[in-house]
């Protein structure tokens, strides 16, 4: 039977987590986690009945019993004070905001480390996971999540969404290939289904970043 995302974790902190690269033991992609961990956010709530879908916007319904400041917490105030607008802007909006958040909790939780230095006067921060096992962990369930030949209707729904948005964020530490892909797209569509809207506007967001960075 598939053991569940630890429930002290939510979908955020699980996605941080998963993100690290243990070989060069540090983060990787850092310039798409913060869309992947708004991403994360957006799911715990829509899944929740926090948020509901209106014609490819993302619209407020009741409030999350989320603790202030979490990132959570942040993206409901920020939906709720708001006309509705389209998923992809809430992915993309403050996402550098997002991995602080996400990583400032992480640090006081003792499940990372956070080292700042300067080198020749800039600012340098290296994140390095506590407890690597949990990383490790999360990336097998995932793996197998997208990978693997258990019908999708019997995963675990935090791990089947994990996989549905790691994928759509292109995750190296999880995420297919290329070559992979094309025969993995039916199970992918599957995994995706609870949360499509947001996987689909992570993957717009993330193949516009790569498109933005390539051409400039």
């Amino acid at each position: 039977m598939e053991t569940r995302v630890e429930q002290s974790e939510s979908l955020t902190r699980s996605a941080f987590l998963l993100a690290f690269d243990l070989r060069k033991e540090k983060l990787t992609q850092r310039e798409g986690l913060g869309y992947l961990l708004r991403a994360a956010a957006l799911a715990e709530l829509l899944l929740a009945g926090n948020l509901a879908d209106e014609a490819g916007k993302a619209r407020a319904l009741t409030a999350p019993a989320a603790e202030p400041g979490t990132l959570r917490a942040v993206v409901w105030e920020q939906i709720s004070t708001s006309p509705p607008r389209s998923w992809r802007r809430w992915v993309q909006k403050d996402n550098g905001k997002a991995v602080r958040l996400v990583r400032d909790e992480l640090a006081a939780a003792r499940l990372i480390g956070v080292e700042r230095r300067r080198i020749l006067l800039f600012p340098v921060e290296r994140i390095t996971p506590r407890r690597p096992y949990l990383s490790r962990r999360l990336a097998e369930r995932v793996g197998r999540a997208i990978r693997g030949d258990r019908p999708v209707g019997r995963l675990d729904v935090d791990v089947r969404v994990l996989a549905a948005l790691a994928t759509a964020a292109r995750l190296k530490t999880v995420a297919p290939t290329w070559r992979e892909t094309r025969p993995l797209r039916d199970r992918i569509r599957q995994l995706s289904a609870p949360v499509e809207p947001i996987a689909t506007a992570l993957r717009k967001s993330v193949e516009a970043a790569a498109a933005a960075s390539e051409g400039g």
